[in-house]
């Protein structure tokens, strides 16, 4: 397995491509920089068309010259530029039948450093954002034979023991209860599942790096490596599996 320095946010990545998601047609949130752009990146060399969605209109226009994209850039937590936004991608792409729900923020602070306006911007963004972007898509998702979603919530979501993050942990904690909701209600058409990851060394992470003795391998994630993860999940390979929380977090804890 090859793989750039994790930091490096100018160069894509070199991938051997094995075609797993030739023919897929699959929407990005967040796509701007870190895993999501990492995850653009592999799927387009796995074969997807893709439509990319940031607030970021810098990085999501290097994203969409690396993958071939189609770009808009956009609030994830605004209904109305989502549902327009989905069905330009949708039009472009011939329809919709995965969604990858990476965009989110990490904001850090005491239960009373937090204020309630900004407890409920990192929900709005982190939670409300990623039901917003699945309920825009499924109208077209619906309308095909099978489909995946995967949301990227966090090791925090699984076991939120670090403090002054009660924000952030709540809003993933959402994110994996979201996700087994769906996966209910939406088989066995839609597989849906969530990946938990560690700290990984993208530039969410900057300023709030972990205490790695905490985690079993010692060391950061990289954005392939969670982005790997995804592909699993958005793949055939993962056909028997829905409405699983899979714990990419470098021995974080133990699931």
């Amino acid at each position: 397995m090859e793989m750039t320095n994790a930091s490096d946010e100018t160069a894509p990545f070199v991938h051997e491509s094995s075609g797993r998601l030739r023919g897929r047609r699959i929407v990005v949130t967040g796509a701007a920089s870190g895993i999501a752009r990492c995850t653009a990146q592999l799927f387009q060399q796995e074969g997807a068309s893709l439509t990319l969605l940031d607030r970021d209109a810098t990085g999501l226009a290097k994203t969409c010259g690396e993958t071939g994209g189609h770009g808009f850039q956009v609030d994830i937590t605004d209904e109305t530029a989502v549902a327009d936004a989905v069905e330009k991608g949708a039009s472009a792409m011939g329809g919709i039948d995965g969604i990858v729900n990476a965009a989110g923020i990490m904001l850090r602070g005491s239960v009373l450093d937090v204020p309630a306006a900004t407890w409920r911007q990192v929900l709005d963004i982190n939670l409300t954002g990623a039901y917003v972007i699945i309920r825009s898509c499924l109208p077209w998702m619906m309308r095909e034979p099978a489909g995946t979603i995967v949301n990227i919530a966090s090791a925090q979501g699984l076991l939120p023991n670090a403090p002054n993050y009660t924000a952030y942990a709540a809003s993933k904690g959402g994110v994996v209860n979201l996700t087994r909701a769906l996966a209910a209600e939406l088989a066995p058409k839609i597989r849906v599942n969530s990946i938990c990851p560690g700290m990984v060394d993208t530039p969410m992470a900057d300023g709030v790096r972990a205490n790695l003795s905490s985690y079993a391998l010692h060391r950061l994630g990289s954005p392939i490596e969670i982005a790997r993860a995804i592909l699993f999940l958005t793949a055939s390979d993962s056909s028997y599996v829905t409405g699983a929380a899979l714990a990419a977090d470098g021995g974080r804890s133990f699931h």
